[in-house]
C-alpha cells in the first residue's frame, strides 16, 4: 500500500471514530501526525494466533472475517510474533512437541516463505529493524504453552534453534513444572506452588539461550518465582490490567510494578474480557454455554465454513454482550503507564485467538484509531513509538545481551524427575 492510499485509509477510519472524551491536548490531532507515527513506528504485535488457521489451510493473503490478513497488515504492522499455540489436549499421548513442530512449519512455510515480498524471517531485534527498513513485516515465533517441550530442556533448545524467541510457560493448564492461572483454583489439579526446581531451570536455560520468558497465563505465584530466578527481563505477551478488568490473566498493580523493576514489558491484550469488566462478568456467567458452542464449531472440518460459523457466533454473542471498545484499550494502556512507566507497556493483540476484540480496533489497519486516541490523551509521538514496539525491542536486546554474557556457560542438563535415560528404553 502506498503512502497516499495509506493516508486515505487512515482518514476514512478516523472520520467514523467516536470521540473518546475531552482531549488533554491544547490543539486538535492532525492527520499528518497520525501518518508520521504510522510511517515511523515499528508496530510489534507480540501475540497473534493466525497460525491456528493457516495450519488448517487458511491463506493469510485472503481477506478474512477475522482479524488477521495480509491486506490489512501491510503498511501498518512492523513485526509479528506468530503464536505456536499447543492446546492442552495434545499433552495426552505426548503429542505436544509434534503439534509445536507442525505449528512452526505453518509459520515458516504457509506464511513467511509463501510471501517473501511481504515477510522477512526474523529472530533478533536487529532483524526487526532491518525488516522495517525494507518495508516488510518481520515474522517471529513464540510458543504458547510450556507443555510443548514435554519436560525436556533438549527440546527447549531445539525449539530455540528452529526460531522460537519466547515461550509462554503455561497455557490455561498447569503443566508438570509450572502453575497456570487457568486452573489454579481447581482442587482436582496437582499444583506446585509456582515453579518446581525443574521449572526454575527452564527459566534459567531460556535466559542462557536468549529466549524471552513469557508470564501471560501463569499463576501469580509462578510469576513471582520467575522474577526471583530470571536474570533477564521477562514479558507478558498478551495480558492487561487487573485493576481495570478483573480477569485473573491480567496483572495486578504490584505485578506491573515488579515487572517494570525487572525491566520487562506488559503487552496489552485486545481480548474483550481482558479489557472490560462488564464484558468479563457477563462472559463468566455464560462461559459454559460459549465453550460448548465453540467446541462444536471447531469440529467443522472445512476451514471456510468454520470461520463463517465462528463469525456468526461472534455476531450473535455481541448482540447479547456488547464488545469492549477503543476507550477500554486506552484505559489499560494509561493505567499500565501510570503504574509501571512508559518504558514497560506494549501491544499483544491476541488477534485470532479470542472470541471478541473492540470493533474499532479489529485489525492492524485500524491502529490509526489508537494512535489518534493516544495523541488526544496527551501521549507524544515518542511515547507511542515506545508502546508500539520500542519497549519490546529494548527487552529483546537485553535478553540477547544476557545470552551473549552466558555464551560460555554449559547447557543446563537437568532431567525431569522420572525421565528415562537412554539405557532404560
Amino acid at each position: 500500500m502506498n503512502r497516499s492510499a495509506l493516508s486515505l485509509a487512515a482518514a476514512s477510519l478516523l472520520l467514523s471514530l467516536p470521540a473518546l472524551g475531552q482531549s488533554t491536548r491544547a490543539k486538535p490531532v492532525t492527520q499528518a501526525e497520525i501518518d508520521a507515527i504510522t510511517r515511523d513506528a515499528i508496530l510489534i504485535d507480540s501475540h497473534n494466533d493466525v497460525p491456528s488457521n493457516t495450519i488448517d489451510g487458511y491463506d493469510i493473503a485472503t481477506p478474512s472475517k477475522n482479524e488477521t490478513d495480509l491486506p490489512r497488515m501491510k503498511g501498518f504492522l512492523g513485526a509479528e510474533f506468530f503464536s505456536v499455540y499447543v492446546s492442552a489436549n495434545y499433552v495426552e499421548g505426548n503429542h505436544s512437541a509434534n503439534r509445536a513442530l507442525q505449528m512452526i512449519d505453518t509459520v515458516k512455510t504457509d506464511i513467511i516463505a509463501k510471501y517473501p515480498k511481504e515477510f522477512l524471517a526474523a529472530t533478533t531485534a536487529a532483524d526487526i529493524e532491518q525488516a522495517h527498513k525494507e518495508h516488510k513485516i518481520a515474522g517471529l515465533m513464540g510458543i504458547e504453552g510450556g507443555h510443548a517441550i514435554e519436560n525436556s530442556l533438549r527440546l527447549l533448545r531445539d525449539f530455540y534453534a528452529l526460531g522460537i524467541r519466547y515461550m509462554t510457560l503455561t497455557h490455561f493448564n498447569t503443566n508438570d513444572w509450572a502453575d497456570s492461572q487457568g486452573d489454579v483454583d481447581d482442587p482436582k489439579v496437582k499444583h506446585h506452588d509456582g515453579l518446581t526446581p525443574f521449572g526454575k531451570d527452564v527459566v534459567r536455560e531460556m535466559n542462557r539461550l536468549g529466549m524471552m520468558v513469557d508470564i501471560s497465563h501463569v499463576a501469580d505465584k509462578t510469576f513471582a518465582d520467575v522474577l526471583e530466578v530470571a536474570t533477564a527481563p521477562v514479558i507478558a505477551s498478551h495480558s492487561s490490567c487487573r485493576a481495570v478488568s478483573p480477569h485473573t490473566r491480567n496483572m495486578t498493580d504490584d505485578m506491573i510494578k515488579a515487572l517494570a523493576k525487572n525491566g520487562g514489558v506488559l503487552q496489552i491484550s485486545f481480548g474483550c474480557d481482558f479489557l472490560s469488566e462488564r464484558y468479563y462478568t457477563y462472559g463468566k456467567e455464560h462461559a459454559g454455554d460459549q465453550r460448548a458452542m465453540i467446541a462444536e464449531l471447531r469440529k467443522i472440518e472445512d476451514p471456510k465454513a468454520r470461520t463463517e460459523a465462528m463469525a456468526k457466533m461472534r455476531a450473535e454473542a455481541a448482540a447479547k454482550n456488547p464488545p469492549a471498545t477503543l476507550a477500554d484499550v486506552v484505559a489499560h494502556i494509561d493505567h499500565a503507564v501510570k503504574i509501571g512507566g512508559i518504558d514497560h507497556v506494549g501491544i499483544g493483540t491476541d488477534f485470532d485467538g479470542v472470541g471478541c476484540v473492540p470493533p474499532d480496533l479489529a485489525s492492524y489497519a485500524m491502529f490509526p484509531n489508537l494512535t489518534k486516541a493516544l495523541l488526544e490523551k496527551g501521549y507524544s509521538a515518542v511515547d507511542i513509538k515506545k508502546i508500539y514496539g520500542g519497549n519490546l525491542l529494548r527487552v529483546m536486546r537485553s535478553v540477547e545481551k544476557r545470552a551473549a554474557e552466558l555464551k560460555g556457560t554449559p547447557a543446563i542438563e537437568t532431567k525431569f524427575p522420572g525421565e528415562k535415560t537412554v539405557s532404560e528404553f
